[in-house]
């Protein structure tokens, strides 16, 4: 999670808010649990394809099919189903990037900018939208204008592509490998990550650490939701290791909730917290499955999703006309002052946007980057003065990326100071530049213009308050419900109104989620609402997945059957009563009462909208966002 204490616009003319900013530039973060096996992992992807090379007697292919193996930086942290599809479209997509890069630099090279930018605008809306995670659309851009400067006259772009596919997948291979061992165990190790992140929250709650590890628990829970639900087949097995999981994240949630509404006692929230977590090491699961686990999701297709990213108003369309304006800005500026490889400036431009990071953190990673750059650009005079051959190119290689992986979560700049001289290390091939100190300084200036540039469109195209955006998003989201209640409630699923309704309900719950997201990265304001706001996010999620999971099972039946058994579940004014309720948590978003909800809701959704309604801070514990400590 990104540090809260970031240069503030609104107080960025202070001396204080200056020294926190260089602070944040030297500061050496703490290093996250297991990072060093996913940093060696990350250096085997990168540096094999290139001992491959060696051994067949090529090396110049060895280096190409390198770039194939930054797949590996991918992946990490999914379930391993969505891991095996998420990185066998990574390693084709760079597969077809740095051949399309290669075929259009030599055919047309005054279209490698256009042809980047546009790579660059159509990753960053399937990365975004599809959640692909770090490092993002940046790295695919990347390779395309890698490609159209490469020294490939050996081979074809068709030859090219094979083998950056090649290096991907044995970047793949690497990746499933712990499938073998421990199928569950990303899905395991999310929520011990959430669970681990909520002891910690309780234990500085009072302290002034406490608002900064509140927001770390929040998004710790939100990556379990993620890794438990969203990257999970829409059917899974009752009562499986999966529905345990889950069932100990949902309480998780529960605890989070309590604490942060002021219904739970600190003291007593800690003792739960052990229980929790000792339940997840325990030899037999402690937390029992529910029925309703084997139901399926409900979450949008995939073409919904890409769909709601190009949403007008939404956060992610805004980013990809940032990087495409930028893209094109940056790259005409190069190709008017005539230097050599546009696409650098363009690179760095992409890399400041593509997140969709606040401003106070753009300015930070563009200073960050362009120190690190000009550092990186002296190791880079180094490693071509010494021209490492053989297994020592590799070895460097190797070190290289595993020490990027281990600072870049950590420090940046030290990150970005290796990460300048592994790319450029790849893009040359294998070969010395003719000319090394002008191959080098016109890296250091493409960067200045890149991020200068980045940052001058930042304030052109300014975002949307993002807080705000929560709490409506949530408002729409308990109003779908409402229109959908009576439709379970009568078994009528099938009609134009019904479908638009259940379609509806899902566009808004993805909706909802990329709300809370947006505001993590937006200010400080906005992180510290977004984690208040996080427990109600969540139960309204499994609301709404029970909602259209219970959908889903009546339309299976006949439709006299499916009556009969809408009528058992909702009884006798079953519906009325859910829709008081449902209207109850509606107004209690702006207003909170202590005001409990109906009694006699129907059994199958009257405990998910109790996790609603506990979740919703008490009247007297709704102190501003922006001061509360803990």
């Amino acid at each position: 999670m990104p540090s809260s204490s970031f240069l503030d616009p609104a107080s960025s003319a202070t001396p204080a808010a200056w020294r926190q900013f260089g602070h944040n530039l030297l500061r050496l973060g703490p290093l996250p649990p297991g990072r060093w096996l996913f940093s060696l992992r990350a250096g085997f992807c990168v540096a094999a394809p290139v001992v491959v090379g060696l051994a067949a007697g090529d090396l110049h292919a060895g280096m190409m099919a390198a770039i194939g193996g930054l797949t590996g930086l991918y992946g990490s942290g999914r379930p391993y189903a969505s891991r095996a599809l998420e990185l066998a479209l990574v390693a084709l997509a760079f597969g077809l990037a740095v051949a399309l890069g290669d075929w259009v630099g030599q055919a047309w090279p005054l279209a490698v900018v256009p042809v980047v930018a546009v790579i660059a605008m159509l990753a960053t809306w399937l990365c975004n939208a599809l959640r692909v995670g770090p490092p993002g659309a940046y790295l695919f851009m990347l390779a395309c204008a890698a490609g159209s400067a490469m020294p490939v006259a050996d081979f074809s772009p068709l030859q090219v592509g094979l083998l950056v596919t090649g290096g991907g997948a044995l970047a793949w291979l690497a990746h499933m490998l712990g499938a073998l061992w421990a199928f569950r165990g990303p899905e395991r190790a999310a929520v011990q990550a959430a669970g681990a992140a909520v002891q910690a929250w309780l234990e500085q709650h009072d302290t002034a650490a406490g608002h900064a590890a509140r927001q770390r628990a929040a998004l710790a829970l939100h990556e379990a939701w993620q890794a438990l639900v969203n990257f999970q087949p829409r059917r899974t097995s009752p009562g499986g290791p999966l529905a345990q999981l889950r069932g100990l994240n949902r309480q998780w949630h529960q605890l989070f909730a309590d604490v942060l509404a002021g219904r739970l006692e600190v003291a007593q929230a800690r003792q739960q917290a052990q229980q929790l977590q000792a339940n997840l090491v325990a030899p037999e699961p402690l937390v029992p499955a529910r029925p309703a686990e084997s139901l399926p999701l409900g979450r949008p297709g995939t073409l919904a999703t890409l769909a709601e990213a190009l949403r007008p108003g939404s956060q992610s369309r805004l980013v990809i006309a940032r990087v495409g304006v930028a893209a094109v800005l940056a790259g005409a500026i190069a190709a008017f002052f005539g230097l050599e490889r546009a696409y650098w400036a363009v690179a760095a431009a992409v890399l400041m946007l593509h997140t969709g990071m606040d401003w106070a953190r753009t300015v930070q990673r563009s200073v960050e980057r362009l120190l690190g750059t000009w550092g990186g650009l002296l190791l880079t005079g180094v490693l071509l003065w010494w021209q490492p051959q053989g297994l020592w190119l590799a070895a460097v290689i190797f070190v290289l990326q595993f020490s990027v992986e281990m600072l870049v979560l950590r420090n940046y700049l030290l990150a970005a100071l290796l990460i300048t001289a592994t790319g450029m290390l790849l893009a040359a091939g294998g070969h010395v530049p003719a000319d090394p100190a002008g191959y080098l300084l016109a890296r250091g200036v493409d960067t200045l213009l890149g991020c200068v540039v980045a940052l001058v469109v930042f304030r052109l195209m300014p975002a949307r308050q993002a807080a705000r955006q929560i709490d409506h998003e949530l408002a729409q989201m308990l109003q779908a419900l409402i229109g959908l209640n009576s439709h379970l409630a009568w078994a009528e699923l099938t009609s134009t109104r019904a479908r638009q309704l259940r379609a509806q309900v899902s566009h808004r719950r993805f909706a909802l989620a990329q709300a809370w997201e947006q505001a993590q990265a937006g200010d400080a304001a906005a992180r510290a609402h977004a984690d208040l706001r996080w427990a109600t996010v969540a139960a309204v999620q499994e609301l709404t997945y029970r909602m259209l999971a219970m959908g889903w099972v009546l339309e299976q039946q006949a439709p006299d059957a499916a009556r009969a058994m809408a009528g058992t579940l909702y009884g006798n004014r079953g519906v009325t009563r859910v829709q008081a309720a449902l209207r109850q948590l509606q107004a209690g978003l702006e207003h909170p009462t202590g005001q409990h909800l109906p009694a006699g809701l129907p059994a199958f959704i009257a405990p998910a909208l109790q996790r609603v309604w506990h979740s919703l801070p008490a009247p007297a514990a709704r102190p501003p966002a922006a001061t509360r400590s803990g």
